[in-house]
């Protein structure tokens, strides 16, 4: 984790002319030197404390608690000394070469004018691994309790635990993280892509390699704990560190590492950044495109129905989320309401499982907030339909499966806010949505056999005729609409007059919501075929009336039908 600064321009420029214009005295093992450390993170709640340096590697200054230090036995001294050095070489060996080489250096020489960066190592919270301050990159005049080091704060409990090196390479792209925005360009990176950054690190340097007892376990189990908090939001809980973690594992899986390190190297932060960087690297999807294919990837994990939907790692190829679960009855017809808040980058993962029957639901979003919604229905038969539902002008939409409970056997939903894409706070914005699930009964089509003649149609009457035409344009309506149900084309290829709303049994009518159901679940999400002009019908045609800048009146008359016309052709 790292502290983040806020500081005035005119600060933060004075700062990089106003350096310490000489070096400071050479270190000597076994010297002592206090410290300025962050209370909230100590064990003691301690805001100073005096340190004893035990080790000098080629790049680092090793520090330790004096009072922890002096705390243990002679055979615990040993044990900490032998880890430490086996922690140094780790660090020079591996950890600075591969990371500086990948996103480039920290400030070398820093403001205290040395090669060498200090790792002071003191008791913390249990919860802590290490934490960084960049007030120490700033002179005391400046800041008081800068201690104008580069510098790292490990927690002493972890010494002896795999954990310490990847907590020791998250803290270190930290101070590479300063050199390259805050320093370089004037501009402090968006704290959740500087957490995911750091994150990344032991998977980098193959720390995660052995699953069992890594950090990524732990952020695993961080993020199954609370999967939809918000990746943007940041609070400092272990919540954010596994949605942060999780994200950018399927990032770098999908899209590369240079992802991380270039956008490390651009001006731009946050998802802007990582924006001009896919649009750079030449690919199409930006990063609303892999958040959505990512909230995705975390529900199913399975590459045959698409690599976008899927983790490459290894150690993650069988991690799932579990999404919440919404039954609904089987017997009868049934509807249920729910209100729900998120924030913007948020997953939320909703299943309808039970009922029997013809599935609508309703989604209705407040206005002034960007919405990606893509939903899953799961087939009897395995497979599994991805689409995802368009919000008309009063940000409502529905979705519509005709079989459930039968050939559709769940729908999920996930519903994501994308509103905000910059100058994220601890604290961000609830945007609320709600949803209506309601089953009803599935109308059967039944075709009725057509009644035989009981005279020559020549004796018939003309009242007689007219109900003999009547009953066969009944039945025409109704083969149709089965044709279509048998996956037949549709059922003419034109309009030739014009319809409104209250017309029954109509084969005009018929022919106008084969079209429109063609056109999709924007349009039409009920898709219901009957030859009747009601109510469902005639809010689709108003939707494709607004879609082709046509009046949104839902009759359909010479301009409607000209413009549907068109399309039945092609």
């Amino acid at each position: 984790m790292i502290k983040a600064l806020k500081l005035s321009i005119i600060f933060i420029t004075l700062f990089f002319f106003i350096l310490p214009l000489f070096a400071e005295a050479q270190e000597i093992l076994g010297q002592q030197a206090v410290f300025n450390i962050e209370a909230s993170y100590d064990l003691f709640q301690r805001s100073t404390l005096s340190a004893t340096l035990l080790r000098i590697s080629p790049t680092a200054y090793w520090y330790v608690d004096t009072k922890f230090w002096e705390g243990l036995t002679p055979e615990q001294q040993i044990e900490i000394n032998q880890s430490l050095s086996l922690l140094a070489e780790e660090f020079e060996t591996n950890i600075y070469s591969k990371l500086t080489r990948t996103f480039g250096s920290e400030w070398s020489p820093g403001i205290d004018k040395d090669t060498r960066i200090t790792i002071l190592m003191h008791q913390m919270q249990k919860t802590t691994g290490g934490y960084g301050d960049t007030a120490d990159e700033y002179p005391k005049v400046q800041i008081p309790e800068s201690n104008e080091r580069e510098m790292i704060y490990l927690n002493t409990q972890h010494i002896n635990t795999p954990y310490i090196k990847s907590f020791l390479a998250h803290e270190f792209i930290h101070l590479i993280t300063f050199n390259q925005k805050n320093k370089k360009y004037g501009v402090s990176e968006d704290i959740w892509l500087n957490e995911a950054r750091a994150e990344y690190a032991p998977t980098f340097l193959g720390y995660d390699d052995n699953y069992e007892g890594s950090n990524l376990q732990r952020r695993v189990r961080d993020f199954l704990d609370k999967p939809s908090d918000s990746l943007t939001e940041w609070r400092e809980t272990s919540a954010d560190y596994g949605v942060a973690n999780l994200f950018i594992q399927y990032l770098v899986d999908h899209y590369g590492l240079q992802v991380l390190s270039d956008s490390l190297g651009k001006k731009e932060t946050g998802i802007k950044s990582i924006n001009l960087v896919l649009s750079q690297r030449g690919f199409q999807e930006n990063f609303a495109d892999i958040f959505t294919n990512w909230s995705i990837a975390v529900l199913i994990n399975n590459c045959q129905i698409s690599e976008k939907y899927c983790y490459y790692n290894k150690n993650l190829k069988d991690f799932r989320i579990t999404p919440l679960i919404n039954y609904l009855p089987f017997v009868g017809e049934s509807t249920l309401s729910v209100t729900n808040t998120t924030k913007d980058w948020s997953g939320n993962w909703h299943k309808f499982i039970g009922g029997k029957g013809a599935l609508t639901l309703d989604f209705t979003g407040p206005q002034g907030v960007i919405f990606s919604i893509p939903y899953l229905i799961n087939r009897s038969n395995g497979e599994i339909i991805i689409d995802n539902l368009s919000l008309n002008a009063l940000r409502g939409g529905k979705i519509f499966v005709p079989d459930f409970g039968s050939e559709s056997v769940a729908l999920t939903i996930i519903p994501i806010t994308e509103t905000k894409i910059a100058e994220f706070l601890n604290i961000e914005p609830s945007r609320t949505f709600s949803w209506t699930a309601s089953t009803k009964a599935e109308m059967q089509i039944i075709v009725p056999s057509l009644s035989t003649l009981k005279k020559p149609i020549t004796e018939m009457t003309r009242a007689e005729i007219l109900a003999r035409i009547a009953e066969i344009q009944q039945i025409i309506v109704q083969l149709q609409a089965l044709l279509l149900q048998l996956g037949g084309a549709t059922s003419c290829q034109s309009i030739n007059q014009d319809l409104s709303f209250g017309m029954k049994g109509n084969p005009q009518v018929l022919c106008l919501q084969e079209f429109l159901k063609n056109q999709g679940t924007a349009i039409y999400p009920e898709g219901i075929i009957n030859g009747n002009f009601f109510n469902a019908t005639l809010q689709a045609v108003i939707r494709f009336q607004q879609k082709y800048s046509i009046q949104g009146t839902g009759y359909v008359g010479p301009v409607t039908r000209v413009k549907i016309n068109q399309l039945l052709t092609k």
